[in-house]
């Protein structure tokens, strides 16, 4: 029995050797990776060699067969290997096969085309279901030659190999009003002019400053870790010094929403009392009522008075735009609720839920970042009932309801070369025929980032150039929209200041910038228009990019010379010639002698010149033109329907 218990021991022993060997390879064995970037429907850049990278089990030989052709390759002793496919012209469909012992990946319907990286913030992000006549732009979405990959969110402290997720898409009625409208509606306009492919890259944050794209050698840090250090430290400080501001507005901060109880919202009854709230006069944001740098959920309540005959019919709730997203009770009945920012709220509302006399509509608003609230167009705000129109615009109590304690300025999206890491860095070897840029607007909230971007922005350009490693590609980017109130007199603008820093880019090689100041909106820094916006950049490459003999741009200031009590302005890209847009006089300029006090000019188109005088001004020295963050209304053109970009005369600082 002994013996018998004795061999049955050796025999277990040895089966627990084999198995922990087996383990052990098992363990250290990896499964074939290709990087994320690839997938079904892909977009490969055609007319240059294209790297094919991965991982696998280290010393593991990889094959990579495409359209029928093998390239062979081997693991490093870390498991990373690379195959160059050759040059090809564009077309497909094509498949594509990848092997090795660790395992098999099949990829379809891939075709060779022109890939653009389209980056920024949330004008470059903004969707083709947000733009205008989305309905009809979707139900004409089947484009099966236009691909996007959308690159998830996602940020890093240092560089990072893979992405965070992400796979192609073709275009269809499906998909389509997912994908980034700007660059959309540019794909569409290349890719039936030049009769290829696109793929649309799409690596973008809505909210982000232009520091966060860049890689950190680039915007001065030597030492990659320990900026990344130091940026930890700069951001625990931050968050103290946002809390103590907080805090001296409100003693206890919540940081869940004290006004849902277990999923209820006790704030939304009709009967909770609301006499201790605040005021707060709607439409705004409730950083310009107050609440600057301040991001989390607020509660609005208004009382609104039905009079008998209002109640007995469904009615409609109008809120304007909301930013980010909201939940509206009506006499405590969840009417609705929206979850994408900034788009208008209008919601219908069953009679059953009204009543003749005091009525109580309830609004949460949840915002993570940036500028939050009920704000836009005060006409957007109102209740209609019955025929009958009521106002709400005005007075509406409100209650802070929960306050993030990572204040606007410690996103991700805010901070240095975290959105280079993990969103632009592991793409690089992927090549592209070129990119488009929206975004400026988180960098033009004081004058001095204003003026800093243009030489920010330019490193940018010429970082993502030596990077990619493909030469001077084309780089065509989006000018900020006219955006906000319309002043009455001339004065100091921040939009203008960079707009001004955005130009200054075209002193680089393959630079195009799409102007777009004629159809921003007043209320809303998302104009809707962004089909416009599209076709103005895809004119610049089918210049830049394609060598087509068009006009691309709007005049260009050039330079001034006086004559007597006037200025004369010269530009570049008059193309058939200038004109005021609409057969109006033209509006926009404004005259300044050695004061340095703008007035309003009166300016005239002669020839391929425009002349500026102010009888108020007898020697004039500067002139400035749509120098504002909203110069509607200026509508210097050239005869291809382009505006002109804002300029100044002067180097005067503001």
């Amino acid at each position: 029995m002994t013996h018998c218990n004795s061999e049955i021991s050796k025999f277990t022993k040895t089966v627990f050797f084999f198995a922990f060997l087996w383990l052990s390879h098992y363990s250290s064995a990896q499964s074939l990776k290709p990087a994320q970037i690839f997938s079904d429907h892909m977009v490969l850049q055609r007319d240059v060699t294209v790297p094919i990278w991965g991982e696998t089990s280290g010393n593991e030989e990889v094959t990579v067969f495409f359209n029928g052709v093998a390239h062979k390759t081997t693991a490093d002793t870390n498991g990373h290997w690379e195959v160059l496919l050759p040059q090809r012209s564009a077309g497909g469909p094509f498949e594509m096969s990848i092997v090795s012992k660790s395992g098999t990946i099949r990829y379809k319907d891939i075709m060779i085309g022109d890939v653009w990286l389209c980056s920024g913030q949330s004008n470059m992000e903004w969707t083709v279901v947000n733009s205008n006549n989305a309905e009809e732009e979707i139900r004409n979405g089947n484009h099966p030659e236009i691909r996007q990959f959308k690159v998830p969110r996602s940020s890093a402290p240092l560089p990072e190999k893979t992405l965070a997720g992400g796979e192609w898409q073709t275009a269809s009625r499906e998909t389509v009003g997912n994908f980034t409208a700007v660059g959309y509606f540019f794909a569409r306009q290349i890719s039936a002019s030049e009769a290829t492919p696109i793929g649309l890259l799409n690596s973008s944050w809505g909210g982000s400053r232009i520091e966060p794209w860049i890689r950190a050698e680039d915007l001065g840090f030597e030492d990659a870790e320990a900026m990344a250090t130091r940026l930890k430290a700069k951001r625990e400080a931050e968050r103290a010094e946002y809390i103590t501001s907080i805090k001296q507005r409100l003693p206890v901060i919540p940081e869940e929403d004290s006004g849902m109880k277990e999923g209820e919202a006790v704030w939304a009854k009709p009967a909770y009392d609301d006499s201790s709230w605040e005021t707060m006069d709607l439409p705004t944001l409730w950083e310009q009522a107050g609440w600057e740098q301040t991001d989390g959920i607020f509660w609005f309540r208004k009382i609104f008075l039905l009079t008998k005959g209002m109640e007995t019919k469904d009615a409609t709730l109008s809120l304007g735009p909301i930013d980010d997203s909201d939940q509206t009770w009506v006499n405590g009945h969840l009417i609705g609720k929206t979850n994408s920012h900034n788009e208008n709220r209008t919601y219908t509302v069953p009679a059953k839920y009204l009543k003749e006399g005091e009525n109580n509509i309830t609004v949460r608003v949840d915002d993570t970042g940036g500028g939050g609230g009920i704000y836009g167009d005060p006409s957007l705000l109102f209740f209609k009932a019955n025929g009958k129109t009521i106002p709400l615009v005005g007075a509406w109590k409100y209650r802070v309801g929960m306050i993030r304690l990572d204040g606007p300025s410690q996103g991700d999206n805010q901070q240095p070369t975290l959105l280079y890491n993990k969103m632009i860095h592991p793409i690089l070897k992927f090549p592209i025929k070129g990119v488009l840029w929206y975004q400026g607007e988180s960098n033009a909230g004081n004058p001095e980032d204003a003026k800093a971007y243009s030489d920010i922005f330019k490193t940018l350009i010429t970082s993502w150039r030596q990077l990619w490693g493909l030469g001077d590609f084309p780089f065509l980017y989006v000018q900020l929209a006219n955006f906000m109130a319309v002043n009455e007199e001339p004065s100091t603008s921040n939009w203008a200041l960079l707009r001004e820093s955005q130009s200054n880019a075209l002193e680089l090689p393959a630079t195009g910038q799409a102007v777009i100041i004629d159809i921003g909106e007043a209320n809303d820094i998302h104009p809707r228009n962004k089909q416009d916006v599209g076709k103005r950049l895809a004119l610049a490459a089918q210049k830049i990019a394609y060598g087509k003999d068009v006009v691309y741009s709007g005049p260009a200031y050039n330079s001034m010379t006086k004559k007597d009590n006037k200025i004369v302005l010269s530009f570049d890209h008059t193309g058939a010639g200038l004109l005021a847009k609409n057969g109006e006089p033209l509006k926009g300029f404004s005259i300044s002698g050695k004061n340095r006090k703008f007035v309003w000019g009166n300016a005239k188109i002669v020839g391929n010149t425009v002349e500026v005088s102010s009888e108020k001004i007898k020697d004039p020295v500067a002139v400035r033109y749509a120098w504002a963050n909203n110069p509607e209304g200026a509508n210097l053109h050239n005869k291809e329907g382009l505006p002109a970009s804002s300029f100044r005369t002067d180097h005067w600082d503001e």
